[in-house]
């Protein structure tokens, strides 16, 4: 007869958890390699990974065509992705209407994170990995980062290492720590999801030449370095516990309930129509096919690019494909503050094309300044004034880092946390919220709530040594919703 499991309050081994990724996070010494032997170990994995990437044309960019009845750019097996155009009406932001391309991909890959106790210890095991888009090359990321046609090899290329480890991990012991569906860029994919997810391993699984053991607190200190830790190491990171706070309630400017109840409403209320289209319908909104891009003709948002890649460190030797590249460098900030002795994030609930929910919440401030020269003043972000004018004392993580090499060249943004000046913003938009890290810990166990640009600032915002000691308290204060502000929804300008 089979035996059930129990399926109770498991509070005691969260908090158990909790501990341990607590001792991972805080200790210095005991690690299986150190600070100097990590930064020796990556040194050696760099010039073993060098790959060629050459710009190229279109009419040269091997296994990849315009369709003849859309103009879209796909791969000729009909997997990997393709780029497609995109209608978009919306009553959110000053540019009611627009088109662009987009990139379409369907399948759901895994990014995944094997986490291993070595000498009383949790190690995360992370890949020194080379992308094509990468700004300089190789970065650090999770163990498996793998589309669904790159595992199932479509390319005819070799095999994922570790994959088995996330593709049956009960069947091998293992033991499952987070595993959700989470968005990527929803300005720049179309519903694109990839499954985040951690598992405990045991002893047996060691590291590959590529592949390092580390402490979450040397997690923690890279990304302090600029364009080394990959976007895809940081969202399944931030997938992990919340180690700081530990399970169950704590006090919060709005509660649990009051917050969903919010994220709904937004979702409800807003209006977005996001139709795929035929890519050269789009060419009528001002994207223009060219030669060796399609780009917008102000120049501005971003251009499809075709590349070759050569490379001996990959499942394939060589290939072709077309990236994304934006034009300028984006910030990403989140204010935070004190709240009756609590650390509160303002988050905003952003409206973006490619998100299934009409919604995620989004940090502060996420845009690309230079997209907005062209606009009216009201149309500036809001609170990226307080965030450029901020003084070297309130910026408490300050890092330029990548978007995902493999669909991006050279994607680069600007990530602050920033204390909110004196008791900060007290009166938000609605469209805002004040919530805790531990809340936002608890959204990240679902799918679909906080964006990716998020994610990485709720890892940093983990990473800050002492947050609550760095920030001035601001009691009994109360954020009250101000409808109608200035600039509402101007960060739609960046989506086009």
């Amino acid at each position: 007869m089979p035996q059930l499991n129990a399926t109770g309050p498991d509070s005691h081994n969260e908090a158990v958890l909790a501990a341990r990724l607590a001792l991972s996070a805080t200790a210095t010494g005991g690690e299986a390699m150190s600070d100097v032997e990590f930064f020796a170990w990556l040194d050696e994995r760099r010039p073993r990974h060098r790959q060629e990437v050459r710009r190229t044309t279109f009419a040269e960019l091997s296994g990849w065509h315009f369709a003849p009845d859309t103009g879209d750019l796909e791969h000729r097996s009909g997997r990997f992705f393709a780029v497609r155009g995109l209608h978009v009406r919306t009553d959110f932001g000053p540019v009611p209407e627009w088109g662009q391309p987009i990139i379409r991909q369907p399948e759901i890959g895994i990014l995944g994170l094997a986490v291993r106790e070595i000498d009383g210890m949790l190690h995360c095991l992370m890949q020194a990995k080379a992308e094509p888009g990468n700004v300089n090359g190789v970065q650090l990321s999770p163990t498996v980062q793998a589309t669904k046609s790159n595992y199932t090899r479509v390319h005819g290329g070799s095999a994922v290492p570790y994959l088995e480890c996330f593709r049956e991990p009960w069947a091998r012991g293992h033991r499952v720590l987070a595993d959700v569906l989470q968005s990527e860029q929803g300005s720049w994919f179309f519903c694109k999801r990839n499954r985040n997810m951690v598992v405990e391993v045991g002893p047996e699984v060691e590291a590959g030449e590529d592949f390092c053991w580390l402490t979450l607190r040397q997690v923690n200190m890279l990304l302090r370095y600029e364009n080394l830790v990959n976007m895809d190491a940081r969202t399944v990171l931030s997938c992990l516990p919340d180690w700081q706070h530990g399970p169950g309630p704590s006090r919060a400017l709005h509660s649990d309930v009051a917050i969903r109840n919010w994220i709904t409403g937004q979702q409800s209320e807003r209006e977005v129509c996001a139709e795929l289209v035929p890519l050269r319908e789009i060419e009528t909104e001002g994207w223009h096919v060219g030669e060796d891009r399609i780009a917008h003709e102000r120049g501005l948002y971003f251009s499809i690019v075709p590349v070759d890649v050569a490379s001996d460190r990959r499942e394939v030797a060589s290939w072709s494909q077309p990236l994304l590249q934006p034009h300028g460098t984006g910030v990403v900030a989140m204010l935070v503050r004190m709240i009756e002795g609590v650390p509160h994030c303002l988050v905003h609930a952003r409206v973006e094309p490619g998100y299934l929910d009409v919604i995620e919440l989004g940090p502060t401030v996420q845009c690309t300044p230079e997209n907005y020269a062209h606009l009216p003043a009201s149309a500036r972000p809001r609170f990226l004034d307080l965030v450029e004018r901020a003084r070297p004392e309130q910026i408490l993580f300050d890092t330029v880092l990548s978007e995902e090499g493999g669909r991006f060249l050279d994607a680069q943004n600007r990530y602050l946390i920033v204390q909110a000046e004196g008791d900060g913003p007290d009166h938000v938009p609605d469209d805002y919220r004040w919530t805790t890290l531990r809340q936002l810990g608890e959204l990240l166990k679902y799918s679909h709530y906080v964006n990716v640009q998020a994610r990485t600032l709720v890892v940093a915002l983990r990473s800050v040594p002492g947050i609550t000691a760095a920030l001035p308290a601001a009691a009994g204060v109360h954020a009250v919703p101000a409808a109608g502000s200035t600039g509402e929804g101007a960060e739609r300008a960046d989506h086009r």
